[in-house]
């Protein structure tokens, strides 16, 4: 037997008040957030607590997914990432890292596939786990009770925050889903004056170009 849910994560300001939630059906879901966190981590959690809670069914895990960035992590990107110690191929530390490692142990004897599903394009469960996680940022935002749903049907929901507050992301000006691109490509940005200015001023303080900088920040 197969199991079907959707994962999904939320960012009020992308970091902001921030939500995650997977979902199976109305009876059958869970959610969970921070007062501030960003979507990838959110999308992330989404996913390590839907392995959590159902680790103890012998049944095969179809996850839907609407984060490019969290199916290659798990399924491309992190084999190379643990042999080079957790580092991408430029060496730099790999963003995320304890959220992927928490990930990384859930897998062991998991019978598991992802599956990519266009966000925000009316499909039933995608709309539905979107639908809770962004309930949970607003709920933050707002200050009032987060709703974390049922759990799985014959256990009782996680506490909330489900996991430790995510280790701040560094913010940046753009967000991108692919984390380690396997080759050079050449991207053209239209920024506004405002948004130029902001760039430029992050290049003046680490005495960068703006394209360094930009790059840095990806």
């Amino acid at each position: 037997m197969t199991i079907r849910a959707a994962a999904d994560g939320s960012a009020l300001g992308n970091p902001g008040p921030a939500g995650w939630a997977w979902y199976i059906d109305d009876d059958n879901w869970s959610a969970g957030g921070w007062k501030h966190a960003t979507n990838n981590q959110g999308e992330l959690t989404a996913v390590l607590q839907l392995f959590r809670e159902t680790k103890h069914l012998d049944d095969d895990l179809l996850i839907l997914c609407d984060s490019q960035y969290v199916i290659n992590c798990v399924t491309k990107w992190m084999p190379g990432w643990k042999r080079k110690g957790w580092r991408k191929a430029d060496g730099k530390p790999v963003m995320n890292v304890d959220l992927l490692k928490e990930i990384d142990a859930e897998l062991a004897g998991r019978r598991y596939r992802f599956e990519w599903v266009k966000g925000h394009a009316n499909h039933p469960l995608n709309e539905a786990a979107d639908a809770r996680a962004r309930a949970v940022s607003e709920a933050f935002q707002r200050g009032t009770a987060i709703p974390s749903g049922p759990g799985l049907a014959g256990r009782a929901a996680p506490a909330t925050p489900a996991v430790a507050e995510p280790a701040e992301e560094a913010p940046s000006l753009f967000s991108f889903d692919d984390d380690e691109p396997e080759e050079s490509v050449s991207l053209t940005v239209n920024l506004t004056r405002a948004e130029y200015d902001r760039l430029a001023s992050r290049a003046r303080l680490r005495k960068s170009s703006v394209e360094d900088t930009l790059r840095g920040l990806i």
